[in-house]
């Protein structure tokens, strides 16, 4: 019996996208970029590729299986301390495949399989923040053909615990809203204060021209001139109905 031809060792790192994306890392999940042109040359069209997942403490004591039947499943995660998942054809990363494809693939993204015993590789949530380390190994009908290197450690994100939250910045907070206020009300006292000089400045400048009410009250008022009228014409004898502005009557002369 010969011994099964160990697999080609390609320089290929896996690694996260190197672009900007929302939740490229998760608590349970994170994203790893497609290994497009990797396996050209090494892979037939009955190939697949497939994704070996392992705590960063535990890859390098990883076996490659020798068929799909001993693909170490997802539910044996916490115990074996890696797992295999996301079986995908290998004309599926050819360069010269034309069908449109996920632009990364994502590592958790399965919570439908994480309860079920079946024998189809599960993708399920990663069970804690790792580190973890993961390869793309190429499979064949006769056993592994090609595999990448393992990626640097990946580390999931994880939710901070309510007793490690400092309240002190919340009071921080509340001080700075009290110190706000305050400033507030000092920029409208000084306000009113500019406002009231700027009005008795005007005032000032309005009373010291002579529009102010002390110089109207100052002021005289002079009507246009009115020549007196003609004197009244005298009644003839005393029989004026105005004593005060009658003359006396012409006395006749004395007999000699």
């Amino acid at each position: 019996l010969s011994l099964p031809t160990p697999p080609a060792r390609l320089p290929y790192v896996p690694r996260l996208p190197p672009m900007a994306l929302l939740g490229k890392v998760t608590a349970t999940t994170f994203a790893l970029e497609r290994p497009l042109c990797v396996f050209d040359g090494h892979a037939d069209a009955s190939d697949s590729v497939w994704l070996a997942v392992a705590f960063a403490n535990a890859s390098a004591a990883f076996r490659n299986p020798q068929s799909r039947a001993e693909v170490p499943p997802y539910q044996q995660l916490l115990t074996a301390r890696s797992y295999m998942t996301l079986e995908t054809a290998a004309a599926a990363y050819s360069c010269s495949c034309s069908a449109p494809s996920p632009p990364v693939l994502r590592v958790g993204g399965d919570t439908a399989c994480r309860d079920q015993g079946r024998h189809d590789p599960c993708n399920g949530p990663l069970p804690s923040p790792g580190p973890y380390r993961v390869k793309f190994l190429l499979m064949g009908c006769r056993g592994p053909k090609a595999e990448t290197r393992w990626s640097e450690p990946i580390l999931l994100s994880t939710a901070a615990s309510p007793s490690t939250i400092d309240p002190a910045p919340a009071r921080r907070g509340s001080t700075v809203v009290v110190i706000a206020s305050i400033l507030a009300s000092l920029g409208a006292v000084l306000a009113t204060a500019v406002l009231g000089a700027l009005g008795a400045t005007v005032w000032g400048s309005l009373c010291h021209r002579g529009l102010g009410i002390d110089a109207f009250i100052r002021r005289s008022y002079r009507t246009h001139h009115i020549p007196p009228g003609p004197p009244l014409p005298l009644s003839p004898g005393c029989g004026c109905s105005h004593p005060g502005l009658c003359h006396p009557a012409p006395q006749p002369p004395a007999p000699c």
